[in-house]
């Protein structure tokens, strides 16, 4: 299908080199991992050697350097393969982000060249177990005490809780501030991966998921755990809502990317096993009925992604896009759900077999309508938005 815009060489080589992984290292192994909910340890450092970790860190931290279309590109890829891997990625990636953006040069230096190279990975904590999408209900506090921030509440839903070597954590060190967006700030949490239990800190085990299994989700329980003050993103407090929503907003187009590949994958298995499977004397697939599935799903795929590109390029030359992000955010996921149910359906029967693909696929996609914001959440971002631009 076709791309909007021209890949660059780098881009295609960069595709290619993550769509042969995909094919050979993860495909074969997906299902069984996701079924046994096992973590992918080996999959995970072959992406770190072919510097996935990396891909939109600088080149002077040690990066790859790839604009946000590139790093789309390859989550479509993965998540074709297997979404987990895209998910390991992604909390990653928007912290990353967030460095890169906010960061002061000392945090730079400190933190993204381990970054790069994956080993240190990042986890991203805004939800808790009373605000997911009303982010300023939040009630995790950082209360400064000299030389460090002292943290107290619990964090839900977090990707990569427990290896993750920081978690960007979103917190109140001003809980009285009005409004409260005005009293949160970000703070770079270091900790030691794969341990569960620390001064301050306890990550209990992981939840257990619908589907998106493979990869950690966890809670965070702070109890005065301190924080170094050099740690607080950018060095000033006050930003963190405005930080966060940034980081989210770059966090969409990854969740569309996710959604791409699931259902691009989908696709793939529906009008393959409609050519093999022959109903009333002819292969389904030439049953009219079937061929329009087929038409819509193809069609929706490429809408997606064409509103996914065109996200992330305006994002890529520095043009502020919550529009574009929650339009493709809100389309890709919502056509996923779709596409991964019309396939299950051309499967019939065996569509609801774990020994076929579309079952895993089917229980991945639900996820895609919740993370980064609900569609409900994405329609608020677009309603507004459109109104500020036409605004009479």
């Amino acid at each position: 299908m076709a791309m909007i815009g021209e890949l660059t060489d780098v881009q295609k080589e960069i595709v290619q080199t993550v769509r042969d992984f995909v094919d050979k290292e993860v495909i074969p192994v997906a299902n069984d991992l996701e079924h046994a909910d096992t973590y992918p340890e080996e999959i995970v450092e072959k992406m770190k050697e072919i510097g996935l970790f990396g891909i939109k860190i600088p080149e002077e931290y040690g990066g790859l350097g790839e604009p946000l279309t590139t790093y789309a590109l390859v989550v479509i890829e993965l998540a074709r393969g297997w979404m987990s891997l895209s998910g390991i990625l992604n909390t990653h990636f928007i912290a990353a982000w967030q460095l890169e953006t906010f960061g002061t040069e000392e945090q730079k230096q400190k933190f993204l060249p381990r970054m790069a190279t994956g080993e240190i990975r990042a986890a991203l904590s805004m939800s808790e177990p009373h605000a997911g999408s009303d982010v300023q209900a939040i009630r995790c506090k950082a209360i400064r005490d000299g030389d460090v921030y002292r943290v107290t509440g619990t964090k839900m839903w977090v990707t990569n809780g427990l290896r993750s070597g920081i978690v960007m954590l979103l917190c109140k060190t001003d809980p009285d501030a009005e409004p409260a967006s005005r009293g949160m700030a970000m703070l770079i949490v270091e900790k030691e991966p794969n341990v569960d239990k620390m001064p301050g800190l306890e990550i209990p085990p992981n939840i257990d998921k619908l589907g998106y299994k493979g990869v950690e989700t966890t809670e965070l329980i702070f109890d005065d755990h301190p924080v170094p003050v050099e740690n607080l993103l950018g060095g000033e407090e006050g930003q963190g809502f405005y930080q966060v929503m940034a980081g989210i907003e770059v966090g969409r187009v990854n969740v569309s990317a996710r959604a791409i590949g699931v259902a691009q994958r989908a696709f793939e298995e529906a009008i393959k096993y409609a050519q093999e499977r022959v109903t009333f004397g002819k292969p389904i697939a030439h049953h009219q009925a079937i061929q329009f599935k087929l038409a819509d799903m193809a069609t929706e795929i490429e809408a997606a992604k064409l509103l996914m590109m065109s996200a992330a390029q305006k994002k890529d030359a520095g043009e502020r896009t919550d529009l574009e992000a929650g339009m493709a955010k809100l389309f890709a996921a919502e056509m996923c759900v779709r596409v991964t149910t019309e396939a299950l359906r051309i499967h019939g029967g065996y569509g609801y077999s774990k020994e076929f693909v579309v079952e895993r696929l089917y229980q991945d996609a639900p996820i895609l309508i919740i993370g980064e914001g609900t569609s409900e959440i994405q329609k608020m971002v677009i309603g507004r938005q459109l109104l500020e631009r036409y605004k009479i």
